[in-house]
């Protein structure tokens, strides 16, 4: 019953001294400081107990060093790993330029040989010099693979 009492003599306390420092108007007015009742005097168990529980141990400390380390470990690490990403990655652009460059080399050295082909001229040769003649229906022979997808021709195909 008498905790009871004093919980609410503590609450009506509060409930006092918000309301009692609140005023209308709309000019600050300067708070007075409280003075706080003075505390009681702490046992030296007590004390001592608070300064050991604020206390860091060697192996906590150990523990927290061993942890800073490993986590510093890793973003070099990851640091590292990302270097070389970036590294590789301009390695790629610049091998995908330097091929860029040699197909276009390659397209204008084509365009350059068969502009300087004359594919008339090489008809003409080959059949006024060579004796080549174009090929009839008869030559052709058709041949049905099996069930491979392709033939490789070791010997002469039979007349029939």
């Amino acid at each position: 019953m008498a905790g009871a009492k004093n919980q609410r003599r503590n609450q009506n306390r509060r409930v006092q001294r918000y309301t009692a420092s609140y005023e209308d108007g709309n000019a600050a007015r300067k708070i007075e400081e409280r003075q706080e009742t003075p505390r009681r005097k702490v046992s030296s168990t007590a004390q001592k107990n608070r300064a050991k529980s604020t206390s860091l141990g060697r192996g906590y400390i150990f523990f927290l060093a061993v942890v800073c380390s490993l986590a510093t470990a890793a973003c070099v690490h990851y640091l590292q790993l990302n270097a070389q990403v970036t590294a590789q990655r301009s390695a790629v652009n610049s091998k995908k330029l330097e091929l860029n460059d040699l197909k276009s080399y390659n397209e204008a050295y084509y365009s350059k040989v068969t502009a300087s082909v004359d594919l008339e001229e090489i008809k003409r040769r080959a059949i006024n010099e060579l004796g080549m003649q174009f090929v009839t229906e008869d030559q052709i022979r058709y041949y049905t693979p099996g069930n491979n997808s392709y033939v490789r021709q070791y010997q002469d195909v039979p007349e029939s």
